[in-house]
């Protein structure tokens, strides 16, 4: 029996997601979760064959657990499921270890193509994230200033471009202000700029908002 856990803070979502999955492996065991810890809490407690997560949750961040996650069991297949547009986030969370990534728009047979996939021990990589593939390999000395950014301080670099003041960011994931100020200071310096509203001009020219 195939046992699948799903965190994502839509329960529209999630109960989709189960649905689906069902309608192709009837006889699986899935369990569902609001946010990233009690995902963690599942994985750390429960075994599990495929891991299906959000990145953007209230608390840890999905990116977060699925590092976690990767540093205690390895070989756990985790499938990003996200809103944010592949050209964003997928080299990132699959950088971290994660086994795929698809856009929350995604053909249902997309997800269950993934699953199968996953489970077999392989990577699910759509032709878009391959060319992005082939593309990083050209341009490795040609980084763009947010591909500088560690994952965290793109997760917040991504808040500060929305327009999320530093008090905002700083509840929405769990942070102290003077963390997220911390980080604040340090994407302004890698990505050699001055204000706020510069990082958000640099979002919307490259298409990450």
């Amino acid at each position: 029996m195939i046992r699948i856990f799903i965190a994502d803070d839509h329960m529209v979502v999630r109960r989709g997601l189960k649905q689906i999955l069902l309608e192709e492996f009837p006889s699986a065991h899935i369990e569902e979760g609001a946010d990233a810890e009690i995902l963690l809490k599942k994985v750390m407690k429960e075994e599990w064959d495929v891991i299906i997560t959000d990145l953007s949750m209230p608390g840890r961040s999905g990116m977060e657990a699925l590092q976690q996650i990767k540093l205690h069991y390895p070989k756990l297949p985790v499938l990003v499921l996200s809103g944010h547009p592949e050209e964003q986030y997928a080299i990132r969370v699959l950088k971290a270890g994660a086994s795929g990534y698809l856009n929350k728009e995604s053909a249902p047979e997309e997800l269950v193509k993934a699953v199968h996939r996953v489970l077999l021990g392989k990577k699910y990589i759509t032709p878009s994230i391959a060319d992005q593939l082939i593309l990083g390999l050209d341009k490795d000395n040609e980084k763009l200033p947010h591909e500088y950014l560690s994952d965290r301080e793109f997760e917040v670099f991504k808040l500060i471009s929305s327009g999320k003041s530093v008090s905002d960011i700083a509840t929405q994931m769990s942070l102290s202000v003077t963390t997220v100020s911390t980080y604040r200071a340090r994407i302004l310096e890698k990505m050699n700029m001055k204000t706020n509203a510069q990082l958000t001009i640099y979002s919307i020219e490259n298409k990450l908002l």
